[in-house]
C-alpha cells in the first residue's frame, strides 16, 4: 500500500488526534469528522480518546460514533478482555472499559443520524466508511463541506479515486450523491495510525532473506504506480526477480 512513501515518525497518534480536536472543535467551534473502518480502526480511535479522557486532556465536547456496525463490533471486543494485550490489561486495572468515556454517544437509527447533521455545537463524529466512499460518513462530510471551521480527518489509507483521497489531494470540488460541492473545510490525516507498513517497513520485512536465493517476489496489493515503484526499490536492494502479476495471469510454483 505504501511501497513508495514513508510514514512520519514524529509524535504519536494520541497527541496528534488531540491537536486536531483542539484546533477544530475548540479554536474554530467546528465539527471534526473522522471516516473510520467499523472493525479495528474505530476501536483504536475510541481507545486513544479514552486515554486522553483518563489523562484529563480531552476537551468537554460530544463525541459521536455514527455506525451501527461499530457499536456491534465494539460490544463483541469488550466480551474478550482476557485476550487483551498487556498494555490494555494495565488500563483495565484503573478503567473497566477502555473504549468508553464521558461525552461518548452512539448513533444507531437513520433518523438520529440525520439529526446529527443538524447538530450545531462543536463535536467529533466518527463514522464509516474509512475511505468516505460509502456509508453515513458521506452525509456528514457533505453537510460540513461549506465551512472552513470544519475538518475531515482521515484515519486510514485512501485511494486517489475515493472521496477521502480526493479531499487529501486538495480537491476544490467533489461529487457526493450526484451533486457537485465546493470544498471549504480542512482535510488532515492521522498517518501514524495506519496499519500498513511504509517502504522501509516492507523492505525490512524481507531483509532477513538471502536475496540471491529468492526465486521470485510477487507484489499483489496496492495501486499500480506504487507497485512499480516498490518493485524498482527491491531490485536496487538486490532482489532481481520481482513480478507484479496482471489479472488472470498464472504462474507455476
Amino acid at each position: 500500500t505504501y511501497g513508495n512513501s514513508f510514514h512520519e515518525v514524529a509524535g504519536g497518534h494520541v497527541d496528534e488526534l488531540r491537536r486536531w480536536i483542539i484546533d477544530t472543535c475548540v479554536h474554530k467551534n467546528g465539527k471534526l469528522v473522522i471516516p473510520a473502518f467499523s472493525v479495528g480502526r474505530t476501536q483504536e480511535l475510541l481507545y486513544a480518546l479514552n486515554q486522553l479522557s483518563l489523562e484529563k486532556r480531552l476537551p468537554e465536547i460530544k463525541i459521536f460514533v455514527d455506525s451501527p456496525l461499530s457499536l456491534r463490533a465494539t460490544s463483541i471486543i469488550k466480551q474478550y478482555t482476557t485476550d487483551f494485550n498487556e498494555r490494555l490489561q494495565q488500563v483495565l486495572l484503573i478503567d473497566d472499559d477502555p473504549f468508553a468515556f464521558d461525552g461518548l454517544a452512539y448513533i444507531e437509527t437513520v433518523e438520529d443520524s440525520r439529526k446529527l447533521m443538524d447538530y450545531a455545537e462543536p463535536c467529533v463524529i466518527i463514522s464509516a466508511s474509512g475511505t468516505a466512499d460509502a456509508g453515513r460518513v458521506r452525509h456528514h462530510i457533505s453537510s460540513c463541506l461549506s465551512s472552513s471551521s470544519n475538518t475531515v480527518l482521515l484515519a486510514g489509507y485512501c485511494s486517489d479515486q475515493s472521496l477521502g483521497g480526493q479531499l487529501l489531494a486538495g480537491a476544490k470540488e467533489v461529487e457526493i450523491f450526484g451533486e457537485t460541492h465546493t470544498v471549504s473545510l480542512h482535510t488532515g490525516k492521522l498517518a501514524s495510525l495506519s496499519a500498513h507498513g511504509d517502504a522501509d517497513d516492507l523492505t525490512r520485512f524481507i531483509a532477513c532473506q538471502d536475496a540471491a536465493q529468492i526465486k521470485k517476489i510477487f507484489l499483489v496489493h496496492g495501486e499500480a504506480p506504487v507497485l512499480a515503484a516498490f518493485a524498482e526499490r527491491l531490485q536496487r536492494k538486490g532482489y532481481d526477480h520481482v513480478e507484479v502479476p496482471a489479472m488472470h495471469v498464472h504462474y507455476p510454483l
